[in-house]
């Protein structure tokens, strides 16, 4: 097995599709893991804006989690709609497609793809900064950890969507049964002592008060802490995943994702406000996350915390695997409408859309270098364009829904309406909750995302124009026009009279009596011995045996390139023919060596495939391009007797 499939596996063959779906068990940790993973940075998030307010602002935490809560209720049973009424793949840019149009559908595609973008740097940034909070020695190796743990995410991804789910299940149940663990025992020890537990390690002292509550403080403590939500589409955009019955097993890992998500943002926000536990800049030394200071308060220092706030590295820097999952998917279909480059569409050797995970890997991996992977820098870019999907993708659900109800009959009219009904306080709730986002993060850098998103719109247009240009020009109504069948000038490009120029020559009869052999070096102004062998050699070797086969003798141009570069001189000479052979094809032939060996093409020039590319960017309708492969074959060696 070469080194590529030994890390990447084998190649699958299409029928083996069916084998490599997912079922709930896999679905909680291959799309569950932004959502669960961002319990850790959302609830921080707010209580990082918090911070000027001192202990006063851990009063605001629940209630602000409280909406966050109850906002995500509302997203799940609307999603929970959205699966069963687009079991095919249910994401905001399928629903606003068929039911709101053309640039709706853009909208929801650029929102998803730069929140996919942000996703993952966000996941995989907040995981370091866990790992920092334990070991802080590592804090200067913070954006070298971020990038290695992107490459992991990236190659077990290009195994296929299966094996990162059964990989990362681990982690994810391990952090699931840990932190619910240390919630249940931070709730029982705050209940038995009266609503003031005794932390086991006392938290850092919160700073003294610099502000006094106003209402854009609590939005923007709001807006931040709704990153805690972004993920919660994922299912609904990765239909094609699971296995059969697909809405049974998509509606089943939505329950699963939002019920945990839920129960950790609840507890997170009630035993931050009994700990006194506040958020810390994740850029100084001694920087421990909120978690990290949860989990000591309620277990101390032990085995436990370890294994806990492992677990939650593994989960936060894991929780990209959810976008590795829907970003390429939702690439596929953007690229099938001709709005993305058709390499997206195309399956790679493990059943997944190896161009979009590249490409993901790429970008997450350019805005992890500039931002210096630290999450604060992040956050204000976040949570926009999963919340203009969630708004997006309710609105066209509503139509949806408003059209199924003109068709259909008064028996299921009630049930229609009622899921009109939720998708509607869906799309409200949602949209409130974008413009309360947009407004609070605009000046941290939201402004950013706002210009992202028509821009990367914009590219999708130009995209889609090309390819409308492309069929356009390929589409011609009518029969084929056979009325020009005369045979093309054939130039045979040589480097030296040898069996390969013998063999182009050969072939070149086959197609054309009109033959020209040019010979490109660099030649001095008078005929140098070299050019006299060459003719000679040329009158002898070529010339007379195409006398006495009947055929006229080709042509031999010797060429001088001034400058060294090999393609000059030929393309003077092919403008030259042009007007010579007016309306005549000029198929130029370029005989090429082939080795046998990968590392045998770096003892060769590789002078036939730069003229290759030279000649397609000359271009011209005229112009054929013909490669004759020369195959060396390695010598074989008798045993001696």
């Amino acid at each position: 097995m070469s080194i590529l499939g030994w890390i990447l596996g084998r190649r699958l063959a299409n029928q083996e599709q069916s084998q490599r779906k997912i079922g709930v068990f896999e679905g909680v940790p291959a799309m569950g893991l932004d959502g669960l993973g961002s319990s850790a940075y959302g609830p921080e998030a707010a209580l990082t804006i918090l911070i000027p307010l001192g202990a006063a602002g851990l009063g605001y935490i629940g209630p602000i989690m409280g909406a966050i809560v109850g906002l995500l209720a509302v997203l799940y049973l609307s999603y929970r709609q959205t699966i069963a009424a687009y079991p095919g793949n249910g994401g905001a840019y399928i629903v606003s497609r068929e039911n709101l149009g053309r640039n709706a559908s853009l909208l929801a595609a650029a929102a998803l793809m730069v929140d996919y973008v942000l996703n993952v740097a966000v996941g995989i940034s907040a995981g370091v900064g866990a790992l920092v909070s334990a070991l802080p020695s590592l804090h200067a190796y913070t954006l070298w950890l971020c990038l290695g743990i992107l490459l992991l995410v990236t190659v077990v991804n290009l195994r296929g969507t299966l094996d990162a789910g059964r990989l990362f299940a681990l982690p994810t149940y391990l952090f699931v049964a840990s932190f619910l663990a240390i919630l249940a025992i931070g709730v029982s020890k705050t209940l038995a002592s009266g609503g003031q537990p005794v932390p086991a390690i006392p938290p850092p002292p919160l700073q003294q008060p610099s502000e006094t509550v106003s209402l854009l403080l609590l939005m923007h403590a709001f807006a931040s802490g709704c990153t805690a939500m972004t993920g919660v589409e994922a299912v609904s955009n990765g239909m094609t995943a699971f296995k059969d019955p697909p809405v049974r097993h998509g509606r089943r890992t939505l329950a699963a994702i939002c019920l945990i998500l839920g129960l950790l943002l609840g507890g997170i926000a009630f035993l931050s406000a009994r700990y006194r536990i506040g958020a810390m800049d994740q850029e100084k030394d001694g920087y421990q996350s909120v978690l990290s200071q949860l989990a000591h308060a309620v277990v101390g220092d032990g085995v436990f915390y370890y294994v806990a706030i492992g677990s939650l590295l593994c989960v936060l820097a894991l929780s990209a695997n959810t976008s590795f999952v829907d970003f390429p998917r939702l690439c596929r279909m953007v690229a099938e409408d001709g709005y993305l480059p058709k390499p997206f569409a195309m399956v790679g050797r493990r059943l997944v859309f190896s161009i979009g995970i590249l490409y993901l890997a790429s970008s997450t991996g350019l805005l992890l270098v500039v931002f210096g992977g630290i999450t604060d820098h992040l956050i204000p870019l976040f949570a926009i364009g999963a919340f203009l999907t969630f708004t997006l993708s309710q609105t066209g659900m509503v139509m949806h829904w408003v059209r199924a109800l003109r068709t259909t009959k008064d028996t299921s009219r009630t049930g229609n309406q009622m899921h009109l009904a939720i998708n509607a306080f869906g799309g409200i709730v949602t949209a409130l909750a974008l413009i309360v986002i947009v407004v609070a993060k605009f000046r941290e850098g939201a402004w950013i995302t706002v210009i992202v998103i028509p821009v990367v719109i914009l590219l999708l247009r130009l995209v889609r124009r090309y390819y409308d240009q492309l069929e356009a020009s390929l589409r011609e109504p009518g029969k084929v026009d056979l009325s020009s069948t005369e045979p093309p000038v054939v130039l045979v490009v040589t480097q030296q009279w040898n069996k390969m120029a013998d063999k182009a020559l050969s072939f070149a009869f086959h197609l054309s009596e009109d033959v020209i052999a040019v010979h490109v070096a660099r030649l001095s102004g008078e005929e140098s011995d070299e050019e006299r062998a060459i003719r000679g050699r040329w009158s002898q070797d070529v010339e007379a045996p195409a006398r006495a086969a009947g055929l006229r003798p080709p042509r031999l141009l010797l060429l001088n390139a001034d400058y060294r570069l090999m393609y000059e001189p030929l393309l003077k000479e092919i403008k030259a023919l042009r007007g010579e052979f007016d309306g005549r094809t000029i198929a130029v032939l370029l005989p090429e060596v082939v080795p046998p060996n990968w590392w045998q093409y770096m003892l060769h020039t590789q002078r036939a495939r730069r003229l290759h590319a030279k000649l397609l960017e000359f271009g011209g309708s005229d112009i054929v391009i013909i490669s004759m492969p020369w195959y060396i074959e390695e010598p074989k060696i008798e045993a001696a007797r």
